[in-house]
């Protein structure tokens, strides 16, 4: 018997966190949850949207940053949401989307990686990252039809090959990778036209930084429901780096000197202009 219950425990694992959810407690799922499903219910919701998201690679890694606005309609919801996760050791997640979905689905794939890692022993190749979170965003395509969608940025870097890598998603699960930078959510326009003038090969880490601020300033300047650098508040955008060390959190120190040199800067330019 023991050995009859050791095979069906063998022949039930799965290298995929969401594997098992889905084959033994779906409802746990955020988009199975009860109300949930269905591409036929009325207008959506009102729930808080996250925006803006920019990322870029730099000379050895790759750069992710999101500002701290959430909106509800025309309601500023939180001015203090964060939209850029690390999703493992060397991998970053930026969301732009229905905030309260993408931060669940957010959590199920840093769970889905590490218990990847439990079971094989290792961890999952960055394509293979890229291509279980195309899997979980085509899951909330239901959700999507109804107009709470989740359109995330993935970047990481790839340990076999060297370098950073980054890629973008629609709503239906397509995972395309993109080169040099590459923008999402309201204010993701405004943000990439900034990224086409400021962006060059072989940035330093610290000159990504600031044209990250940079492009979401742009964004900010037009798109309402982007927030930009707020110096009362002292609030400055979520910042990561991923190189060959891993993930880092860039310190609030530096973001604030990097936001206050652009805030003079075109302080100066719009006095001289």
């Amino acid at each position: 018997m023991q050995e009859s219950t050791a095979n069906k425990v063998a022949a039930n694992a799965t290298s995929s966190f969401t594997e098992h959810l889905q084959r033994d407690r779906p409802e746990l799922l955020p988009f199975n949850r009860p109300g949930q499903g269905g591409a036929t219910a009325a207008a959506p919701p009102q729930v808080p949207h996250a925006t803006t998201i920019v990322a870029m690679s730099y000379s050895g890694g790759v750069l992710m940053a999101g500002d701290r606005r959430a909106t509800m309609g025309n309601v500023i919801a939180s001015r203090h949401i964060e939209k850029v996760f690390p999703a493992d050791r060397y991998s970053v997640l930026g969301i732009a989307g229905t905030a309260g979905i993408a931060i669940d689905l957010t959590r199920l794939f840093q769970v889905e990686l590490e218990h990847y890692e439990k079971i094989e022993g290792t961890l999952l190749s960055l394509e293979g990252k890229a291509n279980r979170l195309g899997a979980m965003i085509r899951g909330n395509l239901p959700l999507a039809l109804q107009g709470l969608a989740v359109v995330p940025l993935f970047a990481g870097f790839d340990t076999s090959a060297g370098v950073g890598r980054l890629f973008s998603y629609d709503v239906t699960g397509g995972r395309y990778e993109e080169h040099e930078h590459h923008t999402v959510g309201s204010g993701s326009v405004f943000a990439r036209g900034a990224l086409k003038k400021l962006w060059r090969p072989n940035l330093s880490a610290e000159e990504a930084v600031s044209v990250a601020i940079e492009a979401l300033f742009d964004a900010a300047d037009d798109d309402s429901a982007t927030g930009g650098p707020d110096t009362v508040r002292r609030l400055w955008p979520v910042v990561y780096t991923v190189d060959s060390t891993g993930t880092r959190r860039v310190a609030e120190e530096q973001l604030a000197a990097a936001s206050l040199s652009v805030i003079e800067a075109r302080t100066v330019a719009g006095r001289e202009a």
